[in-house]
């Protein structure tokens, strides 16, 4: 039998070939480790909770300004808030679909509140439309939804003033129809003062009851 010898050459080639399967090995290490950890960042990503609410870059404090409300009494909003947390919205009594249904989630919410919870929150509810929309109205209006909530009117400059200070756009009345109806473009968002008086943050149109049921006991502890 003859023994077989490993040349020089033979001993080269078979460490090449050594070499690179260890390459291989490793590449395919580091790329199963690269792509687990995308995925994890990726996943970890995308199960973060989206906020229900948008942060404003500068707080703003309650406007300073004294209204009248549903009964036709001055009502300091500054002052009757202080210590509250408090959920303020501009809209009219005409619109066809943003302040009933702002008010009929709020109300609904409300109802399955915690009652220490709810006794420390209000939810004002100020005209954009003071030519129609009288103290009465508002009343009638709030009452089909809960008769704690707050309505209030006020001189157009009053009210105008009022937008100003809680940093929303101003509401706009657009031309009347054949039959003198007209609508009202105005602000969606509900702004939130905390105890402190100052807003940090707005829900927008559309925030459900449940986010408001997750939300507003955290509010009202913070």
């Amino acid at each position: 039998m003859t023994d077989v010898i490993d040349t020089p050459a033979t001993v080269d080639d078979e460490l090449e070939r050594r070499t690179t399967r260890r390459r291989v090995i490793t590449i395919a290490i580091v790329a199963f480790v690269v792509l687990a950890v995308g995925l994890a960042v990726g996943f970890t990503r995308s199960s973060e909770p989206t906020p229900n609410w948008v942060e404003l870059s500068t707080p703003v404090e309650m406007p300073d300004i004294v209204l009248t409300d549903t009964d036709g009494e001055p009502y300091d909003l500054r002052a009757e808030s202080e210590g509250r947390v408090t959920l303020l919205y501009f809209g009219y009594l005409n619109c066809p679909d943003a302040c009933p249904i702002h008010m009929a989630v709020l109300d609904h919410t409300f109802e399955q509140l915690a009652p220490d919870v709810r006794a420390s929150i209000d939810v004002v509810f100020v005209t954009t439309d003071p030519e129609r929309d009288s103290p009465a109205d508002l009343g009638a209006f709030l009452g089909r939804f809960d008769p704690d909530f707050v309505g209030l009117t006020g001189s157009a400059d009053d009210l105008r003033d009022a937008q100003v200070a809680a940093g929303v756009p101003v509401a706009v009345v657009e031309p009347a129809d054949a039959d003198g109806e007209y609508l009202v473009g105005h602000a969606t968002q509900v702004v939130v003062f905390d105890a402190d008086g100052v807003a940090r943050r707005v829900y927008p149109f559309g925030v459900r009851q449940s986010d408001w049921l997750a939300d507003l006991p955290r509010l009202v502890t913070e």
